[in-house]
């Protein structure tokens, strides 16, 4: 059908979204592999979704990938809301289909990585929530059967 992208090619963003920082990773379909990309370090909702679309002109995705908060028991967390309120923003306002994954661990994997790569402490700050980010679109490549799909029915 013309007009429709393939969401199963091309380049995907995720989002380690937080009220502070937004971690952002850039990967392919293709190649499955997740990168960090930045991290977005403002409160201000303006200075976000200006930088996020320039991200989104630059990188042109068909997709955006969201981590969503769970509780150890699969459990919906409190902030997961929030969460889901910038994913239906990002498909507001950029036209972007958007998926979201539980993003239990992430954070915690992303300090692991970190520090397995001799970065400790407040070395991390800058770079853990894009690493945060790439664990979520990394799980989303490795498992995206358990990606579940903004609006879908």
């Amino acid at each position: 059908m013309p007009g429709t992208r393939d969401l199963r090619k091309g380049t995907v963003l995720g989002f380690d979204y937080g009220l502070k920082r937004i971690g952002v990773a850039v990967g392919n379909h293709e190649l499955g592999l997740a990168h960090p990309l930045e991290t977005i370090a403002s409160e201000l909702n303006a200075v976000r979704f200006a930088r996020i679309a320039e991200l989104i002109a630059e990188w042109q995705p068909v997709l955006a990938v969201v981590g969503m908060p769970h509780h150890d028991d699969a459990s919906q967390h409190a902030f997961a809301p929030t969460c889901l309120r910038f994913a239906h923003r990002l498909r507001g306002r950029f036209g972007l289909s958007v998926v979201w994954i539980d993003e239990r661990y992430s954070s915690a994997t992303a300090a692991m990585t970190l520090n397995e790569n001799g970065i400790y402490g407040r070395k991390q700050k800058a770079m853990l929530d894009q690493v945060a980010a790439q664990e979520i679109l990394q799980h989303y490549f490795d498992e995206s059967e358990c990606a579940h799909e903004l609006g879908a029915r």
